[in-house]
């Protein structure tokens, strides 16, 4: 039986390694551009976008003006249409500075699109490149865009994109921990595409009062499950390169503990430490590093000034799909240095991160890898069974 780590760990170097020539062969739902057009040529369009949205090397909201599509608006999410905020940031409504098309934001007070803001909308083109996380929260404005449409009878388009963390991996919302960051009951790493995803939330009756929403999905063209995906553009501004997109699904989780994930640094995502960690005597603490605020990476970023010690991970191999090493790790060495329990700064949010209070609890419990795994297992595997009635892509040689 195949090790689902070491498939794992095959698809993250052959992220790193093998990007281009692959890459190339590949050809996005927004890249067949004819097909898009035939479907949307006499409709009032709304187009749900931002940075990650290109048409080559255009973004989609400027190649269908120029193919003279009727946009009435834009839905913005996190980091809005441009890519300009930072994570956790207000997105306002107003107007996008290069077309002038109104923008509505969907990431605020409102993530989901009101019925007056759909009144004067026939479809609503959703494309935003996913990274196969859970707490990844473009695929939550997915499920409200879609909800919404479905309750006002408006058709979704889903421009759809490789997921480049393609596995299926950890624990299962329990929908006692949802909240945007987990709106699904879908483990940490989902295995799927946002079309696939989609999919999935209309069929299994996710949008409630069942419903579903006019849902067609432009599949991506030469690219199948397993097969690596390296990002032309950086999907958020904290995730600068394919390592930082591989180590986020085992870092995120961080976030709701006193460990800095690098934000405020050149290197998001690719490295971890903490100021109380300063006189562990450790040789695994290796590398330092002092949070500062950067424009276009994170402008507040926890332990801002102060210097971080811990482990740089650009030095190691990239992760075997989710792995809770780092996490058990940093917990251990936070007990050794004698400030184990400021460790959990925000112990909510990590259980919202992580779908479940279960890892947290197993870990102050002292429990290793393999025994908080096996916690999850089972609804695990009925996923992966229910997942397989959504996929559009075959399963490559090397897809878990």
């Amino acid at each position: 039986m195949s090790n689902p780590k070491r498939i794992c760990t095959i698809l993250a170097l052959g992220i790193l390694l093998l990007p281009s020539a692959l890459t190339a062969q590949i050809r996005t739902g927004a890249e067949q551009l004819e097909t898009l057009v035939r479907l949307v040529g006499n409709k009032r369009v709304t187009l749900t976008v931002n940075h990650t949205s290109l048409c080559g090397k255009v973004h989609l909201a400027d190649t269908l003006i120029r193919q003279g599509i009727n946009i009435v608006q834009l839905f913005a999410p996190e980091h809005g249409i441009r890519g300009k905020a930072d994570a956790g940031e207000t997105v306002r409504d107003g107007k996008d500075t290069r077309t002038g098309i109104p923008v509505v934001s969907l990431y605020g007070k409102n993530k989901k699109p009101q019925p007056d803001q759909l009144s004067k909308t026939d479809a609503v083109v959703f494309d935003l490149q996913d990274v196969g996380a859970r707490f990844f929260t473009y695929i939550s404005t997915l499920y409200y865009v879609m909800q919404a449409c479905a309750e006002n009878g408006k058709e979704v388009i889903v421009l759809d994109r490789p997921n480049p963390c393609d596995c299926v991996d950890g624990p299962v919302l329990d929908m006692k921990y949802r909240s945007f960051v987990g709106m699904l009951p879908i483990p940490l790493l989902h295995g799927c595409t946002t079309g696939e995803l989609a999919r999935m939330i209309n069929g299994e009756g996710w949008l409630g009062q069942g419903k579903q929403c006019r849902l067609t999905v432009i599949p991506v063209e030469g690219w199948k499950h397993g097969q690596p995906y390296s990002l032309p553009v950086k999907p958020s501004p904290n995730l600068p390169n394919d390592l930082s997109v591989a180590l986020y699904p085992s870092l995120c989780p961080f976030e709701g503990t006193s460990v800095s994930v690098g934000r405020g640094t050149l290197f998001p995502f690719q490295v971890i430490g903490s100021p109380c960690l300063d006189k562990c005597e450790d040789k695994t603490l290796d590398f330092t590093f002092t949070p500062r605020p950067l424009p276009g990476f994170d402008k507040n970023p926890l332990h801002e000034g102060q210097t971080c010690r811990g482990t740089d991970l650009r030095k190691t191999a990239p992760p075997k799909g989710l792995t809770l090493q780092y996490v058990l790790q940093m917990y251990h060495l936070h007990q050794k240095a004698g400030c184990g329990s400021k460790f959990f700064s925000r112990p909510h949010w990590f259980d919202l991160l992580m779908g479940t209070d279960q890892v947290r609890r197993d870990i102050i419990q002292g429990k290793t890898e393999d025994e908080i795994r096996q916690a999850w297992q089972e609804k695990l595997e009925a996923y992966k069974e229910m997942r397989k009635k959504y996929l559009l892509y075959e399963e490559g040689s090397n897809a878990l």
